[in-house]
């Protein structure tokens, strides 16, 4: 069996998305745990000219509902810049990003596929396949930004291992 549109963008981008909302859960924990406050974490970067935390997040939903969209739409922007929220708004915003890409179905994304999608930055446009740009572009940013958010989390301590960055894998049924 062919791999679809569908098992690339959704099923993967719900792996790591239902991830992430674990691993924030487990930094609000530490922070109950440790008398501490989560919204500490929102200003996080790892090294000075990286984006903080609170990006990290925001790009995680932008490289995977956004992406989705920028496919239907056949254009691809980068995220607007808005600045800090509250830990539990990010919270929220995963939360929201996971039903949102309940919502898609196979046969409306499976029908995206070979469809033109550009990724427009000012004027610029770089042109790509649904595909292309869900494989080269998409994806990657979106694990960059997932893995960046967990470990800026396991910078100051929060109790992660891969199992919880890995989140549900998609095994093989016995």
């Amino acid at each position: 069996m062919a791999t679809s549109l569908h098992d690339l963008t959704v099923a993967s981008y719900l792996q790591t998305v239902s991830a992430i909302i674990g691993v924030l859960e487990k930094g609000a924990q530490h922070c109950r745990d440790a008398g501490a406050d989560p919204d500490d974490f929102v200003g996080l970067q790892l090294y000075a000219d990286m984006a903080p935390f609170h990006f990290q997040i925001r790009s995680v939903a932008h490289h995977s509902v956004g992406a989705l969209e920028g496919v239907k739409s056949g254009i691809f922007q980068p995220p607007a810049a808005v600045g800090p929220v509250p830990y539990a708004d990010l919270q929220a915003m995963m939360a929201k990003t996971e039903e949102v890409l309940q919502a898609f179905t196979r046969e409306e994304v499976d029908a995206w596929a070979g469809k033109d999608v550009s990724f427009q930055i000012g004027e610029r446009k770089v042109p790509f396949t649904a595909e292309g740009f869900i494989l080269s572009f998409s994806l990657p940013n979106f694990y960059f930004h997932a893995t960046t958010a967990y470990d800026l989390l396991r910078t100051q301590g929060v109790p992660l291992g891969k199992r919880n960055y890995l989140g549900q894998m998609r095994v093989k049924a016995a």
